[in-house]
């Protein structure tokens, strides 16, 4: 399925053109078993998100190319698509952006239907394409508006997708201004961090000399998160399925609120006996 990335610095603003395209695991690398999608986003001077995404694999984006080397920011949320459900559209394009806030989905939530009664046509109106990802997150957004806090939202609507819904992976990165929340949920799909005492880092951008050419600067402590470890560092550590990891500004901590699914889908539910996805990539998302 999918890749997610995400990252902070929790203040300085630096480029992450390391991770995205030059890592031995890069997710440019990566996306050429990932070709549905390649989104990037992150938030402006003002701190309003923005993003760049299309429907075509990262190895074949220039555009993503060029903002991973070119935008600085402090926060930092991409994602490459394997798609599982909704089309090759950029609506269906993560990372999606509701409410200022950035989010991706690496994984498959099913009773679609259900999840939908649950929204007022406010929450609704903030999707825009048909993928399970973004339904999610406009669950996640309106149980965060009705508590009124970002982490006890989204603790309460995992917990009322994972009573009533069948779920394979709820893994997720979930972004505001110098802050980030990375779930794994449940043990389907890995999901890892690195910390800045592990050796996570961004990179500064500095003018050249001559030409106006722009050269990587010093590295600044980040804190990371991705589907797999995206370099051979040692200390990219596994989430715990459950696992809850807050990062605010550099300061990290871990929660374990939520019980299984009651209904944990595996991957012999979703493929057929050739091995293959019982389904269609544009019919049914990450």
């Amino acid at each position: 399925m999918c890749r997610l990335f995400a990252m902070t610095t929790g203040g300085p603003r630096v480029e992450t053109s390391f991770w995205l395209l030059e890592s031995s695991s890069s997710l440019t690398r990566l996306s050429h078993q990932q070709p549905d999608g390649t989104g990037l986003g992150w938030f402006s001077l003002g701190d309003e998100p923005v993003r760049d995404r299309a429907p075509v694999a990262a190895f074949e984006n220039d555009d993503f190319a060029s903002a991973a080397r070119h935008v600085i920011s402090h926060t930092f949320v991409s994602h490459i698509r394997y798609a599982t459900t909704g089309a090759l559209d950029v609506h269906n394009t993560h990372p999606f952006d509701i409410n200022d806030r950035l989010f991706a989905h690496n994984g498959l939530v099913q009773g679609l239907d259900l999840i939908d009664s649950w929204l007022t046509d406010v929450d609704r109106a903030h999707v825009e394409g048909s993928t399970d990802s973004e339904l999610v997150f406009a669950f996640i957004t309106a149980q965060i508006k009705r508590h009124g806090d970002t982490t006890t939202g989204l603790i309460e609507a995992v917990r009322r997708l994972g009573a009533r819904v069948p779920i394979f992976s709820l893994n997720l990165v979930l972004a505001e201004p110098r802050k980030l929340w990375a779930l794994r949920y449940p043990d389907n799909r890995e999901l890892w961090a690195l910390s800045p005492e592990g050796g996570g880092f961004g990179s500064t951008r500095s003018l050249g000399t001559g030409d106006v050419r722009l050269e990587v600067g010093p590295k600044v402590p980040a804190y990371l998160v991705a589907s797999q470890p995206l370099d051979d560092d040692p200390d990219w550590r596994l989430l715990e399925p459950g696992e809850l990891l807050i990062v605010d500004g550099l300061e990290a901590t871990s929660l374990f609120p939520f019980d299984e699914p009651a209904r944990t889908l595996r991957l012999e539910d979703l493929t057929g006996a050739d091995g293959a996805f019982a389904f269609h990539p544009e019919g049914v998302a990450s």
